[in-house]
């Protein structure tokens, strides 16, 4: 039994077409749940007419980690699909292809899905989804971490499916974390034994044009998962040389496809990038509200200040 978890909130521009997508599928899930944060739009109607089960949560209660705990624990699936609301499948053969692993090999706990940008994505954009996901599968246990580094435990729930008793076994998705609580799952599976296979085959449209300071903000909560999930760089080792290699990549992209005119933004975008990741893993120095200030994950800074 396959269950689809679908975090939403203020999503009637995406989730129609999304519930419609999953109803053409060629192994159709048993059940749909969204899990929805006190939309102010027609969300929860529209998930309702298409066939969704529905759990409203107040939209302070929203956490990336418990959130996705909650509504997995009420799924009935033994294959536990979990989706972003601005994502698209690609093709009716999305779902098929990103179960087919657990099928094959008892060993696989988890698998996620190539993700294609949307075609008025800016060249920035383009490029983070082409590197992220390439065009050939592979699998990764604990040994590739050797090789891999930090990136041994990436994965994303805008399209990854897990493995339900596999995912209990680790005690379910961390609460009270700014984002990535993926990769954080993904660490614990792989420690524990288990292997991750990334399918290529199985694709969505999924992506986003992040302006400079967008992407101040976004390499701030990365800097504060890191700092707050460090743990994961004493078993995997430092991000460094990735983040080397992307930028390299990226600088590579702009060249290949005649984008001269984007250099000075790349260099710019860069550095804000590296002064937001240097000020997301000092967060500790910061008062709560220059922290909320520079997050994209505003609602993770309300929690903390409420326990206080």
């Amino acid at each position: 039994m396959i269950s689809v978890i679908i975090p939403t909130y203020n999503a009637e521009k995406y989730i129609g077409r999304l519930l419609d997508a999953l109803g053409n599928q060629t192994i159709k899930p048993d059940e749909i749940i969204v899990v929805d944060s006190s939309s102010l739009d027609r969300t929860v109607n529209i998930a309702v007419s298409k066939g969704a089960h529905v759990i409203s949560i107040p939209k302070e209660e929203f956490d990336h980690g418990s959130t996705r705990t909650l509504a997995g624990k009420k799924a009935k699936g033994k294959i536990l699909i979990y989706f972003t609301q601005d994502v698209i499948p690609v093709d009716e053969k999305a779902i098929e292809f990103l179960t087919l692993p657990f099928r094959e090999d008892k060993k696989i706990a988890a698998t996620y899905g190539r993700q294609i940008p949307y075609e008025n994505t800016d060249l920035f954009g383009k490029h983070l989804r082409l590197f992220n996901y390439p065009e050939k599968s592979f699998e990764k246990s604990i040994e590739d971490s050797k090789t891999m580094g930090f990136k041994v435990a990436f994965l994303s729930n805008s399209f990854a499916a897990y493995r339900r008793e596999c995912l209990e076994s680790v005690g379910w998705f961390p609460e009270n974390i700014i984002f990535g609580e993926d990769s954080v799952v993904a660490a614990r599976l792989l420690m524990k034994g288990y292997k991750i296979k990334y399918v290529a085959e199985a694709k969505v449209y999924h992506s986003h044009s992040y302006s400079v300071i967008q992407e101040f903000r976004r390499y701030f909560d990365v800097g504060v998962f890191h700092k707050t999930q460090f743990w994961m760089l004493e078993t995997f080792g430092k991000p460094e040389k990735e983040g080397i290699r992307y930028v390299k990549s990226e600088l590579k992209f702009l060249l290949d496809n005649g984008a001269f005119h984007l250099l000075p933004n790349f260099f710019f975008r860069n550095f804000a990038k590296y002064l937001g990741y240097k000020m997301g893993y000092n967060f500790d120095k910061l008062p709560v509200n220059i922290r909320k200030a520079f997050s994209m994950n505003k609602h993770f800074w309300n929690k903390c200040k409420e326990k206080q």
